[in-house]
């Protein structure tokens, strides 16, 4: 098998046949540098005999009563501009062999008008409709220009024709869809044999897979529909195949190259502290406590994701880590996205050790620097036993005496890099990322693939079920009746909105405007407070102590409260313009009521019409298409959310509707961006890739064995940004 061809594949675009060095240079805008660039140009979309019908048949399908779109070949015969008063229409006459049809346009006239000329051809896709004289016609289409010569061999051969997404820097060099597919044919018919192998030839086969060239030639001009199919498969394979490397070297340079500490419970400190807990932890929490006392005595560093929903008692089960961390002689460190989350953990954590000789400190930027200078030094000293802060934690300037385990909360807030710096402050820590927002099953097999992970899939016993409904916003005034009835059961509540301040160009309710006007109208019977993002830490943090004593009835706030705030008799959250906001975010505001044993209620509000079309809707999102998904994507969030209550649950719903996007957030995660695979819809996939890319770690590490070599120089090639992330936690 060939390695990699480097030398004529990295030479300039410029010598493909019509390109040239002024053409060169609009390609280098979009990222085409080389030939090899050039080839790993994909397209958007195909065109495929087997879905296209004659003029013939779309007729016989409209009069039987045929309403989906269909897609039909044509010559242009004639066009004609029609003015009715002020507007104009542009009706474009075509024909195929076997009758005529027409495309009619009544928006952009003008250009359409230019596009289309007597003897091209076109691929038209639409839905067809039959005029009152009994034309064929097609409104506002989307269409393909195609060549006379591409028309016969198509229809003739049953040929497939690539589209591919041709951007305004390369019509500035006149380089349209006709003249880009010769370019690529070009360079696929003169250069493709060159590729050399990125697989191995145990993997191609037994993954049935096509070779390297084979599925570069199908993937730009199939010769059938099952040709092109196994050439995306073997992409899509090859793309998720070496993510999963990255995370399978990850978790080996994790847990085999780096010696780490054995932690036991070596005292009472552990079983007197369940002792003086004034509840039961629930079995889930025991079990993931096991997990963790398990890997912690394991002389590798621990590198585990704990997953619950919110008010699952995660932190407690961090704790407890820190102790049997503090029991072997090691410093903690807690780190929290926010300060104000950070400043709770700290005043909950030292609340819950009282009695116990262990110190906690507290280190944010907010700080005073005295204060923050003395906390410093105490660390460095090691008379901080448990140390909680805010990406502070990882300054330059700040220096562990013996850090043994770190915890991070709400791990998603943070890049890769940022945890590693942390990381670096100890020598090899334990380590346990948190999260309340519950991964998807593809995203903790790839981003999350190099962690153990551990669920707790139980709520405390006391938790009743929070209340989710759906109102318009001619709802508002019996919400707000709602909210000062159950003051009088002593509830409080939290209204948020989307905006700190009205803007002109969005018409989203904003926080200021309406909490002047809540204050003076419906709840002037009411003590009500507001906090947003804009405040500093200090000035947040004041209010919510405030809300926490009861000194106000009602919070008006941003999404600033969306993380870990815990206010026990807050147990009513209106949410306006909610279908704004995420699915994900949507489950994190709720979690901030339902915190004691009074029932809780989520509001969430919209327009009328939106909460008549949700309160009406009913979807599987597994079998919904991609259009009906876009189209009702918003109903869809709002739908889920009274539905469901399990994060789990919403997490998956949450990735079928949003699409796979930018699924690893590359600017976290050290990983490359997809571009062939989707993780949503290409599960299995992924399945099989990670499954051979742990298997060849795990037998050659090092990747020093001859018939890996070609696995390595593709990675030194194509990845080598990406691997410095694979020595990272």
């Amino acid at each position: 098998m060939n390695n990699l061809n480097t030398n004529t594949l990295e030479h300039s675009v410029k010598f493909i046949k019509s390109v040239g060095p002024k053409r060169a240079e609009s390609f280098a805008k979009i990222g085409i540098e080389t030939i090899r660039q050039m080839m790993y140009f994909f397209p958007t979309r195909y065109l495929d005999r087997s879905t296209t019908l004659n003029t013939a048949k779309v007729y016989s399908h409209v009069v039987n009563g045929y309403e989906g779109e269909v897609t039909i070949m044509g010559q242009v015969l004639d066009k004609e501009k029609i003015r009715y008063g002020k507007k104009e229409i542009l009706k474009v006459k075509m024909r195929d062999a076997s009758g005529f049809f027409e495309c009619v346009w009544f928006q952009g006239v003008r250009y359409m008008q230019l596009l289309f000329n007597p003897g091209e051809h076109y691929a038209i896709s639409s839905k067809p409709v039959l005029t009152k004289y009994g034309h064929l016609q097609f409104v506002h289409p989307d269409f393909d220009k195609i060549t006379e010569d591409e028309t016969q061999r198509f229809l003739n051969t049953g040929k497939i024709i690539p589209f591919y997404r041709v951007s305004k820097e390369l019509r500035s060099t006149n380089i349209g869809d006709l003249s880009l597919r010769k370019i690529i044919s070009s360079a696929v018919e003169t250069y493709a044999d060159e590729l050399g192998e990125t697989l191995t030839e145990d993997i191609i086969e037994k993954h049935g897979l096509p070779g390297i060239r084979e599925a570069i030639k199908n993937i730009h001009f199939p010769e059938s529909k099952e040709a092109l199919e196994k050439a995306q498969l073997r992409f899509k394979f090859e793309e998720l195949f070496y993510i999963e490397l990255l995370v399978a070297l990850r978790k080996y340079n994790l847990q085999e190259q780096v010696p780490g500490y054995s932690m036991v419970v070596r005292t009472h400190l552990v079983s007197d502290f369940l002792k003086k807990l004034p509840f039961d932890l629930t079995k889930s929490q025991l079990g993931v406590l096991s997990e963790i006392r398990k890997d912690m005595q394991k002389p590798s560093p621990m590198n585990r994701l704990l997953q619950g929903d919110v008010g699952s008692g995660k932190t407690i089960v961090a704790l407890i880590s820190m102790l049997i961390a503090k029991d072997n002689g090691f410093q903690s460190a807690l780190m929290a996205p926010t300060e104000i989350l950070a400043d709770q953990h700290y005043k909950n954590i030292t609340r819950l050790l009282e009695g116990f000789d262990i110190k906690v400190s507290l280190l944010i930027g907010g700080q005073k620097k005295s204060e923050k200078q003395k906390n410093m030094a105490m660390i460095e000293m090691n008379e901080s036993d448990i140390v909680i802060g805010t990406h502070a934690l990882f300054e330059e300037a700040v220096t562990f005496n013996n850090l043994g385990l770190i915890v991070i909360d709400e791990q998603h807030r943070f890049g890769v890099v940022q945890r590693s710096r942390l990381i670096t402050k100890g020598h090899s820590p334990d380590v346990l990322v948190m999260t309340a927002t519950p991964i998807p099953r593809t995203l903790s097999m790839t981003v999350y693939g190099d962690l153990d992970v551990s669920v707790i899939n139980e709520m405390p016993k006391d938790r009743i079920p929070i209340r989710t409904s759906l109102r318009g916003e001619a709802s508002l005034p019996n919400i707000y009746k709602f909210i000062v009835d159950k003051k009088k059961e002593g509830y409080q509540s939290f209204i948020i909105y989307p905006l700190v301040k009205e803007s002109d160009k969005i018409e989203l309710k904003a926080a200021e405007t309406h909490f002047v006007e809540l204050k003076e109208t419906y709840l002037s019977e009411l003590r009500v407070a507001m906090v947003h993002g804009q405040m500093s830490w200090q000035e947040k943090e004041e209010i919510m102590v405030l809300f926490a004593k009861k000194e106000f009835d009602v919070l008006v706030a941003t999404t600033v409260i969306e993380v870990g705030i815990d206010i026990p008799d807050a147990n009513i959250i209106v949410i306006n313009d909610a279908e704004r906001f995420g699915l994900s975010q949507l489950h994190q505001l709720r979690g901030r009521v339902g915190r004691s044993n009074k029932q809780a209620y989520c509001i969430l509000v919209t327009k009328d019409e939106h909460a008549e079309r949700t309160n009406n809707f009913s979807a599987d999102y597994e079998y919904m298409s991609p259009s009906q998904i876009e189209k009702n994507k918003a109903v869809a969030r709002l739908h889920s959310m009274v539905k469901y209550a399990s994060g789990f649950e919403l997490s998956e719903i949450d990735l079928k509707l949003r699409g796979p996007g930018d699924i690893f957030g590359t600017k976290q995660s050290g990983f490359p961006e997809l571009k062939y695979a989707d993780v949503v819809n290409d599960t299995q996939i992924l399945v099989d890739a990670k499954g051979a890319a742990f298997s060849l770690i795990a037998s050659d590490p090092k990747l020093h064995l001859p018939s890996n070599s070609l696995i390595k120089e593709n990675l030194l090639r194509s990845y080598r940004e990406n691997l410095s992330y694979a020595r990272i936690a």
